[in-house]
């Protein structure tokens, strides 16, 4: 657990030079162990076959003789035939001493299979033995040959210490793993250079980002100086800026209209009030006073709750409770609701609407109440206003109409926003706090569907209410 800890601990540069330095390491050590085996085993087989070739040439020598006994007649002969200093050579007749004894290191002889005559010797019949005393392996081979004349049988016994091959292996080894050791050291200093060098660009958008601050908002990283790889996370932070900042803005703006919406009412208090108190007035007067300022009093209550009702829809994890509701009965029931204001501006409702809508009751009729508001306060006097209801395979939608002035493009997309109220539209086509529309949004951000404005033709504004089909089954 705290060599995890110590792992995750490390910047990205160590990490990454230490698992290039393992892996380069683990490579070297592969391909250091492939060559010394390779060595090892290219120098045993030489040896192997120059130790059979020793004896086969001993004994065609016998086979050219004519009696073992001209064989006993030169010793020296055979001693200077041997390649080494430490070199076995023995002759000897079956059960008896050996006749021509070669032993420098008193080596003893073990008992070996014999290579019977007439068989040719193969790297099988090589015995490789090491002294119980310790020391470097001997090679053993033993094999018969016959004289030709007197058909006498000998037994050739040769042997080589692998002295000198395992003083040539042990220094080779160390030559390998100085190799391995140095290549690796080589590979971590260079992967570190590497490495460094190549997480320059993440350094620079670090650097680049912590001149980001709240009053500075402006700054964007740059997407065409960082490699291919880094340029989709430079275009996901630089989307996030935009974001970042125009949520920044939006909040500037709201907290700005908030204000300017809360001193109104309140300045309106404070100053009815220090008038009241100037001086001692009729009962009547200090009532009128009091309706006045529960009207102001209301008017704030209405905007926290709505501030409030935005706070809490601002968590998508709000889950809420949901039910077919007939879209006919529904929008009837609305435009009757509304009958009376609408009257007073010589407003008539066109009704149109068929199937079910899957939402909540409840904000369900707030978000088309707060539209209905919106166009009956702002159509056009003794015109039409037109509530639609649909379902098709994209859901339910409704529609709310009205005959009035046209909005502009760059308005329309920012209607929903909070205490938004863009040059005209500022007085005209949002609710009197600025915020029906907002919560239009938000219910419908809730139900998962959204919530459009648009001018299809001159002189019509239309919001369309867009709802995802039913997941009852």
């Amino acid at each position: 657990m705290k060599s995890w800890w110590l792992w995750r601990s490390l910047s990205l540069t160590a990490r990454t030079t230490s698992l290039f330095g393992l892996i380069a390491l683990v490579v070297m050590s592969v391909l250091g162990c492939y060559f010394y085996q390779s060595a090892k085993e290219g120098l045993e087989r030489r040896t192997d076959t120059q130790l059979i070739g020793r004896v086969d040439h001993f004994r065609n020598l016998v086979d050219n003789v004519y009696t073992v006994k001209e064989l006993e007649q030169r010793p020296l002969l055979f001693e200077t035939m041997l390649g080494a200093e430490q070199d076995v050579l023995m002759f000897r007749r079956p059960g008896e001493a050996p006749f021509i004894h070669v032993n420098p290191g008193n080596l003893p002889v073990p008992d070996v299979p014999v290579v019977p005559f007439g068989r040719g010797i193969t790297r099988d019949d090589v015995h490789r033995i090491t002294p119980a005393g310790g020391g470097p392996p001997v090679e053993w081979v033993m094999a018969t040959a016959k004289a030709t004349e007197s058909g006498d049988v000998v037994e050739v016994v040769a042997a080589h210490p692998l002295t000198h091959e395992v003083q040539m292996l042990s220094a080779y080894r160390a030559r390998v793993l100085l190799s391995i050791f140095v290549a690796g050291l080589a590979s971590t200093v260079l992967g570190y250079v590497v490495i460094s060098r190549g997480l320059r660009p993440v350094r620079h958008i670090a650097e680049r980002a912590a001149e980001i601050s709240p009053g500075n908002l402006s700054i964007r990283l740059s997407v065409e100086d960082v490699p291919p790889e880094l340029r989709l996370l430079t275009q996901s932070f630089n989307a996030m800026l935009d974001r970042l900042g125009d949520g920044y803005q939006r909040l500037s703006q709201f907290s700005a209209d908030l204000a300017h919406e809360i001193r109104t009412p309140v300045g309106a208090l404070i100053g009815t009030t220090q008038v009241t108190l100037g001086q001692t007035r009729p009962v009547d007067e200090y009532q009128a006073v009091l309706e006045s300022n529960l009207e102001e009093l209301n008017r704030l209550s209405t905007i926290a709750e709505n501030i409030l009702f935005l706070a809490h829809a601002d968590h998508d994890a709000l889950a809420i409770e949901r039910s077919d509701i007939g879209l006919d009965d529904e929008l009837h029931k609305i435009a009757d609701y509304f009958e009376g204001p609408a009257d007073e501006r010589g407003l008539t409702f066109d009704v149109k609407a068929a199937g079910i809508v899957w939402a909540n009751p409840m904000m369900c009729r707030r978000a088309v109440n707060n539209l209905v508001v919106n166009a009956v306060r702002y159509a056009a006097a003794n015109s039409v206003v037109r509530l639609r209801g649909r379902q098709d395979a994209r859901g339910a939608s409704i529609i709310i109409e009205n005959d009035g002035a046209d909005i502009p493009a760059d308005q329309l997309a920012r209607l929903f926003d909070r205490f938004y109220r863009g040059d005209a539209a500022r007085s005209k086509y949002t609710e009197s706090n600025g915020l029906g529309l907002a919560i239009v949004r938000a219910i419908m951000n809730l139900h998962g569907g959204s919530a459009e404005a648009s001018c299809p033709k001159p002189n019509v504004v239309r919001f369309e209410l867009l709802f995802p089909p039913s997941m009852v089954v």
